[in-house]
């Protein structure tokens, strides 16, 4: 659990800034609001489900090759920083929604809008409606710093290194409606669009290399994130990595197991290979 006064994000930063890759975890939060958690229908472990758990661990290596990494503070099932700043669904809400707000996208249909309606086995959240106020409030006091934080690393790496590589780190399920249980990672990019094939490419034969069953945009290609900020036209690339639970995690108690250290290894290996593609240190002013 954790009080209202718990930082919304925390970004892990090497002594200096190396390669032109930064890294992200959205869904990785496990700071519960004791009043969240209290509101809601369902007990702190079934509001879990909705955590790529143990994701920003997995990537934290790569701090040492010289990439920041933000990771979300806040839970997923209390406000996704993958949505767009204000995809609501007006039946979760006292009241009218800003003009703004998006509320016909298929995220929103399916309860997973910016402020999530279900956990990630359907399970309804709230047993009533909630105020808009407080929709408005955890995209002002959670959602925008986080993206904020995300977006100054990102042009600061621009700057520097005339081009910066997002990694967006997510997990999937082993068993689910996905049908991904022979599959360990998916890479997205946006069919193409969100990078230049060249960081997707390396990043799927990196992982092929290593043995494992990847995918590639399918079913996952990326949400907002990648979409947002991958502008490879102005040198800003952004693509996403899912990796299968089940191979570091025991998805029913929700704890690492024995593969948790060797994937971690490799994910380090992994982006490695991806910083490789440019001279290691070299600055464009």
């Amino acid at each position: 659990m954790a009080d209202r006064s718990a930082p919304a994000f925390e970004v892990l930063s090497p002594l200096r800034q190396s390669v032109p890759v930064v890294l992200a975890s959205p869904h990785s939060g496990r700071d519960y609001p004791a009043a969240f958690v209290a509101a809601s229908r369902l007990d702190a472990a079934a509001l879990r489900r909705s955590e790529d758990g143990f994701v920003d661990e997995l990537f934290a290596g790569c701090v040492a090759l010289g990439a920041p990494l933000v990771r979300a503070r806040f839970p997923r099932a209390y406000v996704d920083p993958n949505r767009e700043p204000c995809e609501l669904d007006p039946a979760m809400f006292e009241g009218p929604l800003p003009a703004h707000a998006n509320t016909a996208s298929v995220r929103v249909r399916n309860g997973l809008g910016t402020i999530p309606r279900i956990v990630a086995n359907g399970a309804e959240i709230y047993a009533g409606r909630l105020p808009v106020a407080e929709a408005e409030r955890r995209i002002r006091d959670f959602y925008r710093p986080y993206h904020a934080a995300l977006g100054r690393l990102i042009r600061r790496t621009r700057r520097c290194f005339g081009t910066a590589v997002l990694v967006d780190c997510h997990s999937m399920p082993s068993v689910g409606g996905s049908g991904l249980t022979s599959v360990d990672f998916v890479v997205g990019d946006r069919y193409g669009t969100s990078c230049h094939p060249r960081y997707s490419e390396a990043v799927a034969a990196a992982l092929a290399d290593l043995g494992y069953t990847v995918r590639r945009n399918a079913p996952y290609a990326g949400g907002f994130t990648t979409v947002f900020y991958g502008r490879p036209d102005r040198g800003v690339n952004a693509l996403q990595i899912e990796v299968n639970r089940a191979l570091y995690m025991d998805e029913a108690r929700f704890a690492k197991t024995a593969g948790f250290a060797r994937i971690a290894r490799q994910m380090t290996a992994v982006v490695g290979a991806l910083a490789s593609l440019h001279p290691l240190g070299v600055a464009a002013e």
